[in-house]
């Protein structure tokens, strides 16, 4: 009975959002901003920048709101338009530069070596340090669940690209995490 009452609540919101109700408008960049902000900044390391695609992209939301058809949740929706925005501020800003050094994932680290001694942050923070390439495709596929193929058209590369990249950020990210291990050691001895 709980979940009607907000759902009913939150067509509510999306039918006064759609009447260009500026109230409205607030309510749903408040209770989203926080959760759109983190994505943003998954994408765009530049805490400033990520702030400015987040809410180009909320303008963006109210632009389109019409387009809304109530299939799937609206902060899915939301969430979406704010991958979008910020893929676009990569390309636009940044160019992709997925190609990068072999030397950055040239060995297979030792998976068997790792604890998990590592919180949510400090994965999020070793997420962060990736060449824009490997982040952009591994937050696509790892964290959004987007296929290789629906990256290779949203970043006009092959599937392969894709697949490359992620198989290196993988490895990369497993290399931070072995080091991050080892400094937390013997920071401990």
């Amino acid at each position: 009975m709980k979940l009607q009452i907000h759902r009913s609540e939150e067509e509510v919101l999306i039918r006064r959002c759609r009447k260009q109700d500026g109230q409205a408008q607030k309510e749903v960049y408040y209770k989203y901003a926080s959760k759109m902000l983190a994505i943003c900044i998954r994408y765009i390391k530049e805490p400033d920048q990520a702030e400015d695609v987040m809410i180009s992209a909320f303008v963006k939301v109210f632009d389109r709101i019409d387009q809304f058809k109530g299939e799937g949740s609206f902060e899915g929706w939301i969430r979406r338009i704010m991958v979008n925005e910020s893929l676009t501020y990569i390309r636009r800003n940044k160019g992709m530069y997925l190609e990068v050094d072999i030397e950055y994932a040239d060995r297979e680290p030792d998976y068997n070596a790792l604890s998990t001694h590592l919180e949510a942050e400090d994965l999020l923070n070793l997420i962060q340090q990736l060449p824009i390439g490997y982040r952009t495709v591994f937050n696509l596929y790892a964290v959004e669940g987007y296929s290789h193929k629906e990256i290779a058209e949203q970043l006009g590369i092959s599937e392969n690209t894709s697949k490359s990249q992620l198989s290196r950020a993988r490895t990369l990210l497993q290399k931070q995490l072995l080091n991050a291990e080892k400094t937390s050691q013997e920071k401990i001895k």
